[in-house]
């Protein structure tokens, strides 16, 4: 019941006029930004940290939250109408959604995206009120050394799912952790990286980083590689659903959502992985399964359910630990910083308001951005006609005056693009960029707890694994860095006697020799290379 009285005291927060109306400009906001292709929630609210600092923090984190679930519901207008994911998590609705869009049932698609979002963010936003209170009693018994084994398990499971390879992943990791070094040692006071520049003794502002890395980096990497011809665009009428759609559709948004919330909290976990086992997971299940490929609605309902469920599931350890399984949830950490925050377990006792209360807007804005998709599709549709030059060439002048605004310094200006030139490489190699966030922000932190540890062991190693939890916690980390060896190792065992065919006896020949017919493989060495 405390949680329940606690989300009405939410809902009073959120209903005030003025946080209603930064939740209709975030939802906006965000469902406009997510139908672009490559600018997703993740840069949308890094370019807005500099300009909301002047804000309140609830409503600011209200918008914020509004940009994240919209940036996921635009994202799958890309996918479905011009076959181009606005964000990553939209990969997977892009394979059903384009191909029912071009058997002219892009309004189905559309619609079932719609309402299986709502669907799946709701009961998520609802599970999220359920878990939170429970992950904060858990937070409140852990001490510095468990706290250290959930960063370096974060740390681990980001650099192990996302990206190309594990050694890019860790690559990404290292950037992260040696920015984050950059400034005065929090003990000794012992400058670390500045290069002589006092302007560096507080270390580099992560809102810089984060518009550095997306925003800059972003822009550079489409003007790379940008393609003069307009993209074609599909065109839709008003989204609705038939009633075969909604008997085909309603238990793919419940599966889906159910699949999503639970990856969503894992480190790491995001929704990439969860959509793609979803549409596998429909398939089987499906009785039609020769549509897939072709235009399947299941296909379409289950991944954006599932897609919408993990964003809510992000919150989770967010808000009670302190730690982002995406980006887009490292960057409202970030925000946390910026108001002098630090989310965790005793968040919820300092600023119920805004916590309860942005947990209450994300019923609020699910609601919203439903009201707002059905009927305004085909206008989110003729944004994709914007030209992308003009496009990112906005971006860098509103990061670049952002960024400035903060403390006027030029310096953050140089430092914003030469980071820009870093996401550019990273991209340019296949390195991702969530790791290194993920460093900048945890590094610190981790830094701290680690020396609390060994404070409390007297500057013994074993103060690092002393406890249950943190013993359990580097369990998963080894079975998450040497699982996938021991996978190959398996593989590449050769088969045992008992486990090998059996060959036919060699008889001798004509001549003396094996038998021509003794087995396929060795009459083909006989005979040697055809032609």
């Amino acid at each position: 019941m405390d949680a329940f009285g606690s989300l009405l005291d939410g809902f009073a927060t959120a209903l005030t006029p003025i946080n209603l109306l930064y939740a209709l400009i975030g939802v906006a906001l965000g469902t406009a930004i997510g139908v672009l292709p490559g600018i997703g929630p993740a840069m949308a609210v890094a370019l807005l940290l500099p300009v909301t600092f002047g804000l309140d923090p609830t409503a600011a984190f209200i918008m914020f939250a509004g940009i994240y679930y919209g940036g996921m519901y635009g994202g799958s207008t890309t996918a479905i109408l011009i076959n181009t994911p606005g964000e990553s998590a939209s990969v997977i609705t892009a394979l059903e959604g384009n191909a029912m869009a071009k058997r002219g049932r892009a309004a189905q698609a559309l619609a079932t995206s719609a309402i299986g979002s709502f669907v799946a963010g709701t009961i998520a936003t609802a599970l999220l009120v359920m878990c939170a209170p429970l992950v904060v009693k858990l937070a409140l018994k852990l001490g510095a050394a468990d706290y250290f084994a959930i960063m370096v398990l974060a740390f681990i499971a980001a650099t192990s799912v996302l990206g190309k390879s594990r050694v890019r992943g860790y690559a990404a990791l290292a950037i992260g952790l040696t920015i984050g070094l950059v400034g005065l040692d929090p003990q000794t006071g012992q400058q670390r990286l500045t290069f002589g520049l006092p302007q560096l003794s507080d270390g580099i502002d992560v809102v810089i980083v984060a518009v550095g890395l997306f925003a800059v980096g972003e822009a550079l990497w489409v003007a790379a590689h940008l393609r003069r011809r307009s993209a074609e665009v599909i065109p839709v009428g008003r989204p609705w659903m038939g009633r075969e759609d909604w008997a085909r559709s309603w238990k793919p948004w419940l599966r889906g959502t159910a699949l999503g919330f639970p990856f969503g909290a894992l480190p790491a976990g995001g929704a990439e992985v969860p959509t793609f086992l979803s549409y596998v997971l429909e398939k089987r299940l499906s009785r039609k399964p020769e549509e897939f490929g072709k235009g399947a609605i299941e296909g379409v309902a289950g991944p954006e359910a599932t897609n919408n469920a993990s964003a809510a599931g992000t919150l989770v350890p967010m808000l009670t630990l302190g730690l982002p399984t995406t980006a887009t949830a490292a960057v409202m950490l970030a925000a946390f910083q910026q108001y002098g925050m630090q989310p965790g377990p005793l968040l919820f006792e300092r600023e119920p308001e805004l916590v309860w209360g942005l947990i209450a807007s994300l019923f609020i804005g699910n609601t919203m951005l439903l009201v707002l998709n059905l009927p305004l599709a085909p206008l989110w549709a003729k944004l994709l006609r914007i030209p992308r030059p003009h496009l990112y060439a906005g971006i860098l002048v509103f990061a670049s005056l952002g960024v400035y605004s903060v403390n006027a310094s030029p310096v953050d200006l140089v430092v914003m693009f030469v980071l820009g030139l870093v996401g550019f490489v990273l991209r340019r190699y296949g390195l991702p960029i969530v790791p290194v966030i993920i460093g900048v922000i945890l590094g610190p932190r981790a830094e701290q707890q680690m020396r609390r540890a060994f404070q409390l062991s007297d500057g013994d190693v074993t103060g690092l694994f002393t406890t249950p939890f943190s013993i359990t916690v580097y369990a998963v980390v080894a079975v998450v860095l040497f699982w996938p060896l021991a996978r190959r190792l398996v593989r590449r065992r050769p088969p045992t006697t008992s486990e090998r065919p059996p060959e036919t006896p060699e008889s001798p020949g004509p001549d003396g020799g094996p038998s021509v017919g003794t087995s396929p493989a060795r009459e083909a060495d006989r005979r040697g290379p055809a032609g």
